[in-house]
């Protein structure tokens, strides 16, 4: 705050102040007892006659210093200082008596003399703030002016735009007190510290400079004031509305309406309000979202948000409702991400800390999450003291996701990669351009545009067919890890609900969650939920048919990667499959792969007996890898608890069980010499 700025704030303080003296002399005038020790505390009959009597008019407002005030104000801003003040009533709008109000209801919190002052004109010494009569006394306007009274009422900007707040409304007008919150009065004292009532719905923004803030700035500067930036899950709708106003010169103050979306709507629309006053103040531009998290929150904080006197950028995923706001609204498509981009805005963060080759960019992260997740890479490698590489930028994009799939389905870290797998070339291929799918897919749907219109996402979706224990689920858990994500398994007994209606919001809640994650979704035993439509019977049919029709539209519009395993390819609907970008078989493993699962299963660490003989094993036990590795289980805890090595006779005896659990016959001839092991 300059010097001069100061100088026009307390001049203009400095006029009130002679009015004050101006009415204090016409008040000790008009008192029959001016000495009364006990004035302000009792009503004396004297005072009660003196109210009776015709009115006798103010001094008139005497504005001799006004001019001068005036032009100090002038030769500052024409210097290129900032007066605070003049800066408020512009932005506010602000008419001459306005501010004259908000002067008279500020110098008590500049100068505490004041206070005295006014219990005295109030006749109160208990009201030690100005009042409504006291402030159009001081204007020299008439207590009975309806317009002048309009400007101290719901509606005008000083209360609407909470400069000014209103206590004692039970009170008669005149003499209900005027306050000025404390954040406006050190922002005029030149204090730039946000209201800390905004510290927890405050969103720190990155802006992204692109085409659409490039084509925004103008029309912001042009008085555009409500802008509608939808989302569609891109993930740069706020950083480019951030930039917009840059490049418009205005500071952002970013609002996550997700925090401020209190359960209290009164609590809300106020937290609206008080962030309003704060662009107001700051001469910024607001950037609020998402929309539709207030929409169900408080409609009214929504519709306020809207009216504001500011810039306002909201975004979200939702497609703007003219009930939101009486304002019609710009709207406008927040810019797709492509490798391209994302590239370039994780170089710009590196900032030279790290090889921006190793930055994830198949990661679909907006320019905010792709900042938090370098400053967490670089956390984590503080203690080494060593540049982030891939493993710690990668671990930090996944650090950005969010927690509510968490909520719906089972978090799996990847701990397996390609070496663990244990299928045939042609599998292992189909699952290695899967992979490639999803980390190419921003380059082929986005940067080459090779699926417009149709209203599909980005997402990829595919089926692994197989009996149990084929690789399935080891499968998506490798993909997952190659690709840097989480892997996320869909139970199906919080999906499946036996009333008509909720196993389609379980999956629309789950479709939703993962469209914002970067995770490979898993959905088990899909046939469960992803079975084909029949033949329309009786009423549960029908509306098992719409529990399918529904799906098939869903998982066309989805944009993740999502993968269904099942044990029976033949019950998926067609339709499904018409609709998936990958199908992959896991048949049963021949002789050779049942070798390798046998030796991979055992592992390094595991002891092995001398008369193992795991190419025999191969050959007579015609296993799943799945049934391969719980036998080889049971042999550990045999060999375990005879403190031996593995060897045939643990093998066997587990074989045995694994027969019996399986409900399969114990033929000698599959045993072969070692039938007599059998235990």
């Amino acid at each position: 705050m300059t010097g001069a700025g100061l100088d026009y704030l307390f001049g203009r303080a400095g006029l009130v102040e002679a009015r004050v003296r101006a009415l204090v002399v016409h008040r000790r005038q008009d008192d029959p007892n001016p000495a009364d020790p006990y004035r302000g505390l009792y009503l004396p009959d004297e005072a009660v006659d003196r109210f009776l009597e015709p009115g006798i008019p103010s001094p008139p407002v005497q504005s001799g210093d006004r001019d001068r005030v005036e032009q100090a104000g002038d030769a500052a801003e024409q210097g290129g200082e900032l007066v605070r003040l003049r800066q408020l009533i512009r932005a506010a709008d602000l008419t001459e008596l306005d501010a004259e109000f908000l002067v008279a209801a500020l110098v008590p919190d500049l100068d505490s003399r004041f206070e005295r002052l006014y219990g005295y004109l109030n006749d109160d010494v208990t009201r030690r703030r100005a009042t409504i009569g006291l402030v159009l006394e001081l204007a020299g306007v008439a207590c009975t002016s309806a317009s002048a009274r309009a400007r101290l009422a719901p509606g005008a900007p000083l209360l609407d735009q909470r400069l000014i707040i209103l206590d004692d409304v039970t009170c008669p007008v005149l003499t209900r007190s005027l306050r000025v919150p404390d954040r406006v009065t050190s922002h005029l004292l030149g204090d730039d510290a946000c209201d800390p009532v905004l510290a927890d719905v405050l969103l720190p923004l990155r802006p992204y400079d692109c085409q659409l803030a490039e084509q925004l700035a103008p029309v912001i500067g042009r008085g555009v004031r409500l802008v509608y930036v939808r989302d569609q899950g891109r993930r740069s709708g706020a950083a480019a509305a951030a930039a917009a106003l840059h490049r418009a010169g205005r500071p952002v103050l970013g609002l996550d309406l997700t925090r401020a979306a209190t359960p209290n709507p009164p609590e809300a629309e106020e937290l609206v309000l008080v962030a309003g006053r704060e662009a107001l103040l700051r001469g910024a531009g607001l950037v609020a979202g998402p929309v539709e998290v207030m929409v169900s929150a408080s409609a009214k904080a929504l519709r306020r948000l809207t009216s504001l006197p500011v810039p306002a950028l909201l975004y979200g995923e939702a497609t703007w409702d003219p009930c939101w706001s009486a304002d019609v609204p710009l709207q406008v498509d927040a810019p797709a991400l492509g490798t391209a981009d994302r590239l370039r805005i994780w170089r710009s963060e590196l900032d030279g800390a790290a090889d921006p080759g190793a930055a994830p960019v198949h990661l679909l992260l907006g320019p905010e999450q792709i900042a938090r997740a370098v400053r967490a890479a670089q956390l984590s490698t503080a203690l080494g003291d060593h540049p982030a590489g891939a493993a710690p930028l990668l671990s930090g994009a996944r650090e950005q996701n969010a927690a509510g799939l968490e909520r719906l389905a089972r978090r799996i870290e990847p701990a397996v990669g390609w070496p663990d797998l244990v299928l045939s070339a042609t599998v292992a291929g189909q699952l290695r351009e899967l992979a490639a799918r999803a980390r190419h897919r921003d380059r082929v749907l986005t940067d080459w545009q090779m699926r417009p219109g149709g209203g599909r996402g980005h997402g990829i979706t595919a089926l692994f067919a197989g009996e149990s224990g084929t690789g399935k689920t080891m499968s998506a858990e490798v993909i997952a890890g190659e690709l840097g994500l989480d892997l996320y398994t869909v139970d199906l007994a919080t999906v499946v609900d036996k009333y008509v209606g909720e196993t389609e919001k379980n999956l629309e809640r789950i479709f939703a969650e993962a469209g914002g994650v970067n995770a490979v979704l898993l959905f088990d035993e899909a046939d469960a939920v992803f079975g084909k439509r029949s033949e329309v019977r009786d009423a549960h049919d029908r509306y098992a048919n719409i529990e399918s029709a529904y799906l098939l539209q869903r998982i066309e519009s989805f944009d993740g990667l999502a993968i269904l395993a099942t044990n029976l390819r033949a019950n998926i609907d067609d339709a499904f499959t018409r609709r998936l970008d990958a199908i992959v078989d896991f048949p049963r493993p021949d002789a050779d792969l049942r070798l390798s699962l046998w030796d991979r299963c055992l592992g390094p660490h595991v002891p092995r007996g001398d008369d193992l003989d795991l190419e025999f094993c191969a050959r007579a036990f015609e296993f799943s890898g799945g049934a391969i590795r719980s036998v080889v289980i049971t042999a550990a805890y045999l060999a375990a608890e005879k403190a031996v090595p593995v060897g045939m006779a643990e093998l066997i005896t587990a074989v045995h069980r694994e027969y019996r659990k399986l409900g399969r016959l114990l033929l000698e001839r599959e045993f072969g010499p070692y039938y007599r092991l059998v235990r």
